[in-house]
């Protein structure tokens, strides 16, 4: 209706467009007109002729001058006397209708009148009438129904003239409202039950106005249609829901199989870690949270695997330390009554320096041999590392030197005994006999902000580059205890340090060879050592 509504008021404009022509109003005025005025006339009927193709005839009675313009399709008629035209006098065009329908050859069209009034003066101009086929109002209609099922009716003015009917009838010029058994009594949309050609079907009624004229639009649906239509929709209804359903089906399977997989998959990997395999399965990490449980499954297998390596390499540390023990099993009272025999002997030839490194020699076999003791004050590790260190500088005699400096409140910190002796051993047999033969150690420790900071350095041979990666290489290796020749050795020293404090625990070496070699081991101090 609203389509409609627009398309009658479009035409309308098209009506009244002359107003706005001032030059066209005043030629209007003229009761005798030259030529040139009635050529001006006649091409602004031309005008409205051509400006929309369903305008077939377009025809003016002029009111002041008595003249009569015309201008028509001849594909529709061939001479204008075929179609009804109002009449000249104005008398008689106060009772035209606006809009009224007409027929021709067995097509209708729409007629609109429209009196040319000068506003506000009562002077009626002429009268402007356009005769319009219905292919554009069918066009709009057709929008609204299907043509092989339904049929649509459009009545216009208070007597209910049919204006457009998709049936095309051939009497539709006198159809009536009331030839479809309605009863129309308000301007509310509604329906109503009734028959059309032989079919049972519903009536669906809109009633509006165009400029106080009466619209009615009347579309009819066969029940069979409207059966049809139903059981179409609940066809498809049904198959939306097979559809649906086929969707949830997959959609479930889909999420039963992303979450039953790496369930499974945890669970296989589970049943390795029980009977001690560790190289779990392989797996690209979710988002969600089964893969955060993996994730978190697989680090603690990791740190699992780590803890064990390292259990396992404190036991062979263990071990080895027991075998070495008992490869050198000598009573330890039996060497400490001989030494003391030996210094005794000395003292009595008057000979107090024997006597005084057979001592420190006591003291340095009493110290390593002792193996229920595993952390000691720092303070008696560089007491062990004195007397160490003095049995080696009366063996290089002046080729040797060395210094402790440790800070007082060091002294205190607890260690892992026999750290400091493998080094500085390690700076005398491979900085300093296989360098020059004679040299340097000076040993620094301090306390940084709860670490222990331990510096050995000395100027002896000293390490390239490569040295320096193959000890770091070996380092990171998850191997257990690995024997050197010349005793534990730095790498040793390195790893135990690193089973007993784990990733706190760091170190570097910086080597200038001839010049300056420094091994840093950063500590952390633990109070339950």
């Amino acid at each position: 209706m609203e389509n409609v509504k627009k398309y009658l008021e479009e035409l309308n404009q098209l009506s009244v467009s002359w107003y706005y022509d001032q030059n066209l109003m005043e030629d209007l005025w003229l009761e005798k007109t030259n030529f040139q005025q009635d050529m001006y006339i006649d091409r602004q009927v031309a005008y409205l002729m051509y400006s929309r193709p369903e305008i077939k005839v377009v025809n003016f009675h002029s009111g002041m001058s008595g003249q009569k313009y015309a201008k028509f399709n001849y594909s529709v008629l061939s001479i204008p006397q075929q179609l009804q035209l109002p009449s000249d006098h104005k008398e008689s065009w106060t009772t035209i209708p606006d809009y009224e329908m007409q027929q021709l050859n067995g097509n209708r069209y729409l007629t609109i009148n429209k009196k040319l009034i000068d506003y506000p003066k009562p002077n009626v101009l002429g009268l402007l009438s356009m005769y319009i086929s219905l292919d554009e109002i069918g066009r709009l209609s057709r929008q609204l129904f299907d043509p092989g099922q339904e049929s649509l009716f459009i009545f216009m003015d208070g007597s209910g003239e049919l204006m457009y009917t998709s049936r095309g009838a051939a009497d539709a010029s006198a159809m009536q409202q009331s030839e479809l058994g309605l009863n129309i009594q308000d301007e509310q949309p509604g329906y109503q039950y009734g028959e059309y050609n032989g079919k049972k079907g519903v009536f669906i009624i809109v009633n509006d106005t165009f400029y106080e004229m009466p619209l009615t639009m009347i579309k009819f649906i066969p029940s069979d249609f409207i059966n049809q239509a139903a059981q179409k929709t609940l066809d498809q209804s049904i198959a939306i829901q097979f559809i649906a359903l086929a969707f949830i089906l997959l959609f479930t399977f889909i999420i039963s199989y992303s979450t039953i997989t790496p369930i499974k998959r945890l669970i296989r990997n589970m049943t390795r870690v029980e009977i001690g395999q560790f190289d779990v399965e392989e797996f690209k990490t979710r988002e969600d949270e089964i893969g955060i449980l993996e994730l978190r499954f697989q680090t603690m297998v990791r740190n699992l695997k780590e803890m064990i390596i390292r259990e396992y390499e404190q036991r062979i540390e263990i071990s080895t330390a027991q075998l070495k023990m008992l490869q050198a099993q000598i009573n330890p009272h039996f060497l400490y009554n001989t030494l003391q025999s030996i210094g005794t002997v000395a003292l009595r030839h008057g000979v107090e320096e024997i006597n005084d490194k057979i001592f420190q020699l006591g003291s340095i076999l009493r110290y390593s041999m002792d193996f229920n003791t595993e952390t000691v004050y720092l303070q008696q590790e560089i007491e062990h590392i004195e007397d160490y260190l003095s049995l080696q500088e009366n063996r290089f005699k002046h080729k040797l030197s060395y210094s402790i400096h440790s800070e007082p409140d060091a002294l205190r910190v607890r260690v892992p005994k026999m750290i400091l002796q493998p080094l500085v051993e390690n700076s005398i047999i491979h900085g300093i006999e296989s360098g020059t033969g004679m040299g340097t150690i000076h040993l620094d420790m301090a306390l940084e902000a709860g670490w222990l900071t331990i510096h050995i350095t000395d100027n002896g041979k000293g390490m390239d580059y490569n040295e320096i990666e193959q000890v770091q290489l070996r380092f990171n290796e998850p191997s257990v205890y690995k024997r050197e020749e010349g005793g534990i050795g730095l790498i040793n020293v390195l790893q135990r340090l690193r089973l007993k404090y784990g990733d706190q625990f760091k170190w570097h070496i910086t080597s200038t060879p001839y010049d300056k070699t420094e091994i840093s081991l950063i500590i952390p101090i633990q109070e339950d050592l």
